[in-house]
């Protein structure tokens, strides 16, 4: 899973997924802003076939978190 989140994130950023981990915050060290975190997390729901809440999306901190919610919402 962390894979595919690192791929989808670097259509995002000018980033190596090598560099993307568990602890990257998404919008510090990512640099997202908010469409561009909604836009994440469309590609992200498409990817796993997933609804997140809209409230819950922009509350995301890390890729962690990201990875966390799919979890929920995938049961």
């Amino acid at each position: 899973m962390l894979d595919k989140i690192r791929n989808i994130i670097c259509e995002f950023v000018d980033m190596k997924p090598e560099d993307i981990t568990l602890e990257t915050n998404i919008r510090t060290d990512l640099g997202l802003n908010s469409l561009e975190l909604v836009n994440l997390a469309v590609e992200i729901e498409e990817e796993f076939d997933v609804e997140i809440p809209d409230r819950e999306a922009m509350g995301l901190e890390t890729v962690a978190d990201a990875i966390k919610i799919i979890e929920e919402y995938m049961d």
